[in-house]
């Protein structure tokens, strides 16, 4: 279980690229890498990876052609950075929201709007996903717990703070990016009741 609050980043250092199937080693450094030990999940960009060798601070994690190909992991390459958040232990203070690091779909960067002290990013899904998408409710962008702001037909604006610029990568983001997405599933539950209750009354 993750909580969204992404803790910084790491740069990847190597990749072990096989047959429906790669390795991604990154320098994990710390306070990112204490007491890290083989089989902990580590969320890269929001989805949840299993650390497989640890060689100091470098630490890699085995990528399934499935999150190669679902995830914006895929595209990622050597010296590109990732979002990292390590998994919640019990009893930690849950800042953002609960988020299960499985992602749902990605989404385009479209627009981008900079003031001088934050930065809102517009974002185009699916309708089939937008249904889940609601003003101020939560959304997890590349491992970030983020507070949806506006919402017009098929995308979606959030509000970033100059903390999270500096924490995440979202600093750098540019449009086109494709940014991982996991829909908060207790709004996703919700709104499947609400249409099975609705489908079975009409």
């Amino acid at each position: 279980m993750f909580t969204g609050i992404v803790q910084g980043t790491a740069t990847v250092i190597a990749i072990d690229k096989k047959e429906q199937f790669q390795t991604h080693t990154v320098e994990l450094l710390p306070p990112l890498n204490e007491n890290i030990e083989i089989g902990a999940s580590v969320a890269h960009n929001g989805c949840c990876l299993t650390v497989t060798a640890i060689e100091g601070n470098s630490v890699s994690f085995d990528l399934m052609q499935a999150t190669l190909r679902l995830t914006n992991l895929g595209h990622v390459g050597v010296g590109d950075k990732v979002n990292i958040e390590r998994a919640a232990r019990y009893g930690d203070e849950i800042g953002g929201h609960t988020m299960s690091g499985h992602i749902t779909t990605t989404a385009p960067i479209v627009e981008v709007v900079a003031t001088a002290n934050n930065k809102t990013l517009w974002f185009e899904l699916p309708q089939e996903y937008m249904k889940y998408v609601l003003a101020k409710g939560f959304i997890g962008l590349d491992g970030c717990s983020l507070t949806i702001g506006e919402v017009e037909q098929q995308r979606f604006s959030v509000h970033l703070i100059p903390e999270t610029l500096e924490r995440t990568l979202f600093g750098s983001r540019q449009v086109g990016d494709q940014i991982n997405v996991e829909i908060d599933p207790q709004t996703q539950a919700i709104v499947d009741t609400v249409e099975r209750v609705m489908a079975q009354r009409g």
